[in-house]
C-alpha cells in the first residue's frame, strides 16, 4: 500500500473557515515541497473540510492559498464539532486515500479528534509541535516539540506507522497568502450514513468572557521577571489600554502569581501573533520566544543589552522599564 500526500485538517464555524486552516497550509506547503524533493515524486498538499453549508467560495480559498486538492464532507450532523462522526469520517478518508502525513491545529477540536484517530489507526501522533520538517534522507516527518517542562526541544519520528500525525499551535505560522491564479481540485466525498452516529449531542455554546483572549489581540504588552512584582503590571495595563490591547506575561511572571495562566505566552502557555508585541522586562528565553516571535512588530524594553529578546526585536530599548514606559505614556498622552 502506497501512502502519499500531505493533508491538513481545516476548521470551520457556521460555514466559514477559520484562519488556522490557512496557517496549516503554510506548513503543509513547505512539507509537500520538501517531500517531493526526497525522491522526485509528486506530493500534493490536500486539505480536509468537514461541516455543513460551506460555500464553494470558502473551499476555493483553500486552493488559492496553496492546497492542490480539497476533500469535503458536508452533512447537518457535522455543523458543530462532535468527536465520533468527525473521527469516523477522517478514518474513512485515510483508509480510502492513504495520506502519508496528517496535520491539524492544536485547538480544542484538533486536540480531541487527532488522538482518537491515531489510536484507531495505530499511528503515531506528536502533539503541540513547534516545528515540522521532512527528513531529506528518508522522507519521514520530523516533529519538534517541547519536552521536560519546556526545557528542551525534542525531534520525534514515526518511521513505520502511517499516517504520520501531528498537531501544531495556532498563530505559530502566518496564514498562506492568497493567490488568485491558483487552481486545484475539490472532491466532494459521499460517506456511509453509519459514520455519522454520535454518542453525544450538541446542545449549545457559551463563550468564556471572563478573560480577554490574548491570542486574538492585535497589540500585546507582556511583562516578565523585570516587572519585579504583580502590582507593577498596572503600568503595562495602562500602555495596553492606549492601543486597545491586552496584557501578557512570561512563565516566570505567572509562576510568581503576578498574572494568571490564561495570560502566559510561550511553549507552556499560548502562542500569539499580534501586529504589535511590546516586551517589558522579558529576558527572552527560548520558551518565551517560541510563543511570540511571529508577531509582525516586536518592541523590547530591557535594562540588559545582552538579553536574548533583542535578537528577535524590531526595535530594542535598553533601559529601566519603570522609566521608559511612563515616558512613552507621557508622549502618547501629548498626542491626544
Amino acid at each position: 500500500m502506497e501512502w502519499t500526500d500531505i493533508w491538513t485538517l481545516a476548521e470551520q464555524k457556521d460555514g466559514k473557515l477559520h484562519t488556522v486552516s490557512y496557517e496549516l497550509l503554510t506548513r503543509g506547503r513547505a512539507l509537500a515541497d520538501a517531500r517531493a524533493q526526497v525522491d522526485g515524486q509528486v506530493c500534493r498538499l490536500c486539505s480536509v473540510v468537514l461541516g455543513y453549508n460551506i460555500p464553494d467560495t470558502e473551499l476555493e480559498e483553500l486552493l488559492k492559498r496553496g492546497a492542490d486538492r480539497v476533500y469535503v464532507v458536508q452533512h447537518p450532523v457535522l455543523t458543530h464539532f462532535l468527536v465520533d462522526p468527525y473521527a469516523n469520517i477522517l478514518i474513512y478518508l485515510i483508509e480510502t486515500y492513504h495520506p502519508e502525513v496528517l496535520i491539524a491545529a492544536a485547538t480544542t477540536s484538533g486536540r480531541t479528534v487527532m488522538p482518537y484517530v491515531s489510536m484507531k489507526m495505530h499511528a503515531g501522533l506528536t502533539a503541540d509541535c513547534t516545528g515540522l520538517d521532512i527528513d531529506p534522507e528518508t522522507g519521514n516527518l520530523l516533529q519538534t516539540r517541547p519536552a521536560i517542562g519546556g526545557n528542551i526541544l525534542a525531534t520525534i519520528k514515526t518511521p513505520e506507522a502511517r499516517p504520520q500525525m501531528a498537531t501544531v499551535r495556532p498563530k505559530s505560522m502566518p496564514p498562506a497568502p492568497h493567490d488568485p491564479d491558483r487552481t486545484g481540485e475539490i472532491v466532494k466525498v459521499d460517506i456511509p450514513e453509519t459514520l455519522l452516529i454520535s454518542r453525544v449531542r450538541f446542545e449549545g455554546f457559551e463563550p468564556d468572557v471572563s478573560q480577554d483572549a490574548i491570542e486574538d489581540a492585535e497589540t500585546i504588552v507582556a511583562g516578565g521577571r523585570g516587572m519585579k512584582k504583580g502590582e507593577h503590571f498596572a503600568l503595562l495595563s495602562d500602555l495596553a489600554g492606549v492601543f486597545g490591547g491586552s496584557v501578557g506575561a512570561s512563565r516566570v511572571a505567572v509562576d510568581r502569581g503576578w498574572q494568571t495562566y490564561p495570560r502566559q505566552i510561550g511553549l507552556s502557555g499560548k502562542t500569539v501573533a499580534p501586529k504589535l508585541y511590546i516586551a517589558c522586562g522579558v529576558s527572552g528565553a527560548i520558551q518565551h520566544l517560541a510563543g511570540m516571535q511571529t508577531a509582525e512588530n516586536i518592541i523590547a524594553i530591557n535594562n540588559d543589552p545582552d538579553a536574548p529578546i533583542f535578537q528577535v526585536a524590531d526595535l530594542g530599548i535598553v533601559g529601566d522599564v519603570f522609566e521608559v514606559v511612563p515616558a512613552i505614556l507621557e508622549k502618547l498622552g501629548e498626542k491626544d
